[in-house]
């Protein structure tokens, strides 16, 4: 969740939707994110809406303490079944980010989820998901999230060599992420995912290699590997502005992408989302899922977006502000907008064609068809799937996906 915050228009201060988002909802599945905005220390390369204690003291009292967030999202939970209304959607997936969530009890992530299950029921089969930092669960942490619902789990590794995670200020240890996975197995968890991330300053193709492995013999049916991004106004954007740590250039994390692709695949793992890999369809990630494909989810806790039928809005992105509206009985929205069908199309577009199985061509506008077609003939779209309606990429498509998305935008 990026720590910056686009322009929109006024949220009503009861939240409340248009008719017009509402309609036909029951049709579309519904899914819940809970932010959780603390982290014990600040990763260098990381722009997300985060905060350490620090950072906190003095600027919201004891609104921004973690010690009552649970409540305070509660709240905003309440809230979100107040704005919905009656509508009878069980909740499909639930998904606790941060930030660190572990950071907070246990027994805390279980109330949140309880209280979307108070307030709208979870489907028999939902998804319910959080982000770990290795260093702050233990088995008993783990076992307490499994008998509280939580069914899988995804572990930030980032690294599995200490140079790399020391330019990315992580603050694990080497084969700390690899035992979660068996304690988490221990747990009952069904899933479990581990994040890396390629192209650090000062990696080599070996310490990627030494990563994969490490991620693969911990045994997880997920993976997923993001080429880092050097945010501007981060830590580790200043460091290589003073030349302390070199840039990584796109041909490097072209290469790094390959050698994911090849070492997963080789695994048994499938690529189903550009940067995601699974062992099967179970083991995909079903609330990103829901983002790809433009459905519906109530994004809970500061800075925190949602959609719902073509609104999307986002909450404000101090703790301590977001707190102190919930308590007035307001709603934490900053600001949101109405979505165009052009807008949605654009964006259906630029998520699916991400997706293995690639974006409808009936999207796509003539000169977007056009560009389709040089597409398949430049071996970036695939053949068949083309043949059948899809404009799905290849591994060299997968590469460049940001410029296919470019063309076939118009």
């Amino acid at each position: 969740m990026p720590s910056a915050l686009p322009d929109g228009e006024p949220v009503p201060a009861d939240g409340a939707l248009p008719a017009s988002a509402l309609a036909g909802a029951v049709s579309r599945p519904l899914g819940f994110y809970l932010h959780v905005p603390y982290c014990a220390t600040r990763c260098g390369y990381c722009d997300f809406n985060t905060y350490t204690a620090t950072e906190l003291r003095g600027t919201g009292g004891v609104l921004a303490s973690r010690d009552n967030y649970a409540e305070t999202l509660t709240d905003e939970v309440r809230l979100a079944r107040k704005v919905l209304g009656d509508d009878p959607r069980e909740v499909r997936t639930v998904f606790v980010g941060g930030g660190t969530p572990t950071l907070l009890p246990a027994a805390d992530l279980v109330r949140m989820l309880a209280a979307i299950r108070d307030e709208f029921g979870l489907a028999a089969d939902a998804e319910v998901t959080t982000e770990a930092n290795p260093e702050s669960v233990d088995p008993a942490y783990l076992a307490t999230l499994r008998e509280g619902g939580f069914n899988r789990i995804s572990f930030g590794m980032q690294s599995a060599r200490q140079h790399v995670l020391r330019v990315l200020d992580r603050t694990h240890t080497p084969g700390r992420p690899e035992a979660c996975v068996a304690e988490a197995r221990a747990a009952g968890f069904d899933h479990v995912n581990l994040d890396l991330i390629y192209g650090t300053p000062g990696e080599s193709d070996d310490d990627w290699r030494a990563s994969l492995d490490a991620a693969l013999g911990a045994g997880p049916d997920h993976v997923s590997a993001y080429a880092l991004i050097v945010e501007e106004g981060t830590q580790l954007a200043r460091r290589i502005r003073r030349g302390e740590v070199p840039m990584t250039d796109d041909d490097v994390h072209a290469d790094r992408y390959l050698i994911a692709e090849e070492t997963l695949s080789a695994a048994g793992f499938d690529w189903y989302e550009v940067s995601n890999w699974a062992t099967s369809d179970a083991g995909r990630c079903l609330h990103n899922e829901l983002y790809w494909r433009g459905a519906d989810w109530w994004g809970a806790g500061p800075g925190a977006h949602s959609h719902v039928g073509g609104v999307r809005w986002w909450n404000v992105k101090h703790p301590g502000a977001y707190a102190a509206a919930l308590a007035a009985g307001r709603s934490p929205g900053a600001g949101r907008e109405l979505l165009t069908d052009e807008d949605r199309r654009v964006e259906r577009i630029l998520l699916e064609l991400r997706l293995r199985e690639g974006a409808p061509l009936t999207l796509l506008h003539e000169t977007g068809l056009a560009a389709s077609r040089r597409a398949l003939s430049d071996g970036l779209l695939q053949p068949a799937p083309y043949e059948a309606g899809h404009a799905a990429l290849t591994l060299r498509g997968r590469l460049l996906a940001d410029a296919v998305v470019r063309d076939l935008v118009d």
